[in-house]
């Protein structure tokens, strides 16, 4: 091959590895425009788009920080499904005692996210201090703190007792001027989707802008110059995952919110999957060292349009899992280059 031809592949290969997501995400969005019309292109349709992935987004945005650290986390789908029970179940029983609805709402949420934390921390005290591989780790967590949740519900359903305050946490939101749906009712953006955007604005300046997240990408890249350098790895590796358990605790608040219950059998699973596909496909580097949050907010857009091409386009949901594996294996041997 000639120099000229070796120069403009691998100027092709660096245009990819950082600006091949959004060309993924205009190719999307004019194959589903193209294929629903007005449809696609209407609010509504954004707004559905936004709030059904949601929580996956918050999820992916833990899991970018987590990747970018060279770790992985197989375990936030169960964490979702287990924080949410704590926290539903909590919130019931402070009900039952009498507490008023806001300060068990409130109280019940608190606890969610808590329950989520103490999860992540487990599993960031087992990969610090245990000295237990990542992959290891957090597939054991993947197993036990679902069945946790199984029988606290006795492999059942929990139903929230909050006659409106926690419903309306998962279906309301904030007016959008001018926009009604097909009903001709006003549109509100879900407080789920405020709740992904401002975590993913957070986290995009912590990695960017903050020690912390500076120190994160330090580790990732290189953990014994790290050392040396004196970053304190295990506090940075413990944190993040401390940090990843937080926000599977806010998605299952999201997600037990909107469904104003808690299904311990179907709630986060599969989760894992959809976050680590929406961060390799927003660039991420699994060697860890280098990610990007707004990357990964595109992932997760791409992810849900795919979704909506497959189910338009007559495809069975149960093939749905083998495309999103795939979409997975080709983000990374397009991407791959130098870093991955």
């Amino acid at each position: 091959m000639s120099r000229s031809h070796t120069g403009t592949a691998v100027r092709m290969q660096r245009f990819l590895e950082h600006w091949g997501v959004l060309v993924a995400f205009v190719l999307l969005f004019t194959v589903s425009a193209f294929k629903q019309g007005g449809d696609f292109l209407s609010i509504e349709n954004f707004r559905n788009l936004l709030n059904q992935n949601a929580a996956v987004g918050i999820l992916a945005v833990g899991m970018t920080l987590v990747i970018v650290s060279a770790g992985i986390d197989l375990s936030v789908g169960s964490m979702v499904v287990l924080a949410a029970a704590v926290g539903t179940t909590a919130m019931n029983a402070l009900i039952e005692a009498g507490w008023s609805e806001p300060s068990a709402v409130v109280s019940g949420a608190l606890i969610t996210i808590l329950a989520g934390t103490a999860a992540g921390a487990l599993n960031g005290a087992l990969i610090v201090f245990g000295r237990i591989a990542p992959f290891i780790a957090t597939l054991g967590g993947l197993a036990a703190f679902r069945s946790i949740a199984l029988a606290i519900a006795e492999a059942g359903e929990i139903r929230s007792q909050s006659p409106t305050m926690f419903s309306a946490l998962g279906r309301g939101g904030i007016p959008i001027p001018f926009a009604e749906n097909s009903a001709g009712k006003a549109l509100t953006l879900s407080w789920s989707t405020v709740i992904f955007f401002v975590v993913a604005i957070v986290a995009q300046w912590f990695l960017s802008r903050a020690r912390f997240g500076r120190q994160l990408v330090a580790v990732g890249a290189n953990e014994t110059a790290a050392r040396y350098a004196g970053v304190p790895v295990a506090w940075i590796r413990f944190r993040v995952y401390a940090l990843m358990g937080a926000l599977a605790g806010v998605a299952g608040l999201v997600q037990s919110s909107r469904m104003n219950s808690v299904s311990t059998a179907q709630l986060g699973l599969g989760s894992e999957l959809d976050a680590i596909a929406a961060v390799v496909i927003g660039g991420t580097s699994l060697r860890g060292g280098f990610g990007r949050i707004w990357g990964t907010v595109a992932g997760v857009l791409i992810l849900g349009m795919i979704t909506n091409i497959l189910t338009i386009s007559g495809v069975s949901p149960y093939w749905q899992g083998a495309v999103k594996g795939a979409v997975i294996v080709l983000a990374v041997l397009v991407q791959r280059g130098s870093r991955a």
